[in-house]
């Protein structure tokens, strides 16, 4: 199947993950798109197809070439959730075909408009086939351009026995874009020594650093009477939470806050007079000023509860994955190796800080070594998403060469302290 059709069935399919829930997986429709990937893996040949019915997870085996069984045991892994700050239901993707560089008029009817001089870098993708929403939803590239480079690459290698590779493990997870795709990834049945997460941006982006990251959820709880008779006795819960936020750095915001710069993400408010309630997400690359930022967080509430008395303000804070750096620092081959193989696919690799953050990170803290891979989209949850087709083509390749290189009988395992020279 070709890649285009491959990622046009995926992202047709609404499989966005919901952090209310409290299940794995957090939204039932999910489980349709791991059904779905399962059978296909099954109809190319893959070997080992586990669909967990409990959990929702897809575990696959592309096995190794004859003389090659020894190799180290390499994984791909993308998630299959949709964010759900944008929706994912109806989504109409559109092609545009040799782009040129200009404006992309992506609904007439309600005048959206995919702006060059909004989101500058689109430009540099001129003479390439784009695809893009209609607008009105987000697109899915995070992370259906992950999983349809994964089969489209595990299938071409089951059909080219003349590729010499390892034996490979494929995975696809739920639930990560809530923070929650490793909460139940079977890490014993996976059985890699080392592993890729395919869940990155621009073709070129090579990712071995995560933010340390944790949610932070605040309750006021007021006090409502009749404002006309209010003095000295309403306790106004939605002023309270406007009040909690004002006390965060005003500029420790993903609105003015770049590279490896942390922040405070008030990702949604909600509430009235009685009972406000504001969900938030907290970030850094520096563990140090992480935990200060966390511990700041937690003071705003102490100190509107000396205020305002105690109980007004529950402020918690719950940790959800940590810098992956210190775990891939030992294994520098991962990043040599997908890097030479981008330059010789004709991108300068750009080895960046995730401004966010993968399964990888935890299945790193977990014992398997994870960096991130590029998909060749751009503006994830969003309506502006898009993804280049040759970008596509071009992650395939590199999976695959990657799958060649680790076939070696002595590469990784015994080479931790640099590339692997074919």
């Amino acid at each position: 199947m070709r890649i285009t059709d491959r990622f046009l069935r995926y992202v047709k399919m609404d499989t966005q993950s919901d952090e209310n829930t409290k299940t794995t997986p957090s939204t039932q429709k999910q489980r349709a798109l791991a059904k779905l990937l399962a059978e296909e893996l099954t109809q190319m040949g893959a070997q080992d197809v586990v669909y967990d019915e409990t959990y929702g997870y897809v575990y696959a085996t592309v096995p190794a070439t004859p003389g090659h069984e020894n190799a180290p045991v390499l994984g791909f892994i993308a998630h299959m959730d949709t964010s759900p700050a944008v929706s994912g239901a109806d989504v109409r993707p559109r092609i545009i075909e040799q782009y040129d560089g200009k404006d992309i008029l992506l609904n007439p009817a309600e005048h959206i408009v995919l702006s060059a001089a909004e989101f500058p870098e689109i430009v540099f993708l001129a003479g390439q086939d784009l695809i893009v929403t209609d607008g009105t939803t987000l697109l899915g590239a995070d992370d259906k351009a992950g999983i349809a480079e994964i089969m489209t690459a595990a299938e071409r290698l089951l059909q080219s026995p003349e590729i010499p590779h390892g034996k490979l493990r494929i995975g696809f997870t739920p639930d990560e874009e809530i923070g929650e795709g490793a909460d139940h990834f079977d890490l014993k049945l996976f059985g890699a020594d080392y592993a890729y997460t395919v869940d990155g941006g621009a073709f070129g982006e090579l990712e071995n650093e995560t933010f340390n990251a944790a949610s932070g959820h605040v309750t006021v709880h007021g006090r409502n009477v009749h404002p006309g008779s209010a003095k000295g006795k309403m306790v106004n819960a939605i002023l309270i939470a406007m009040e909690f936020q004002s006390m965060l750095p005003a500029f420790q915001n993903p609105m003015y806050t770049e590279g490896r710069e942390g922040f405070f993400h008030l990702d949604s408010i909600s509430g009235n007079v009685e009972k406000a309630e504001a969900e938030y997400i907290i970030r850094d690359h520096d563990r140090a000023l992480f935990e200060e930022k966390k511990a700041l967080f937690v003071s705003c509430g102490d100190f509107l509860n000396w205020k305002y008395g105690q109980g007004v303000a529950e402020v918690s804070v719950k940790d959800s994955y940590y810098n992956m750096k210190e775990k891939l620092e030992p294994h520098p081959h991962l990043i040599e190796n997908a890097a030479e193989i981008l330059r010789e696919l004709g991108a300068e690799p750009q080895i960046t800080p995730i401004r966010g953050g993968t399964d990888g990170a935890r299945l790193s803290y977990l014992g398997l070594p994870c960096p991130n891979l590029c998909t060749g989209g751009a503006n994830f949850h969003s309506r502006f998403e898009y993804v280049s087709i040759q970008a596509m083509e071009k992650v395939t390749q590199l999976l695959m060469e990657l799958a060649r290189r680790y076939g070696k009988e002595n590469d990784g395992r015994n080479n931790e302290s640099g590339s692997h020279q074919p």
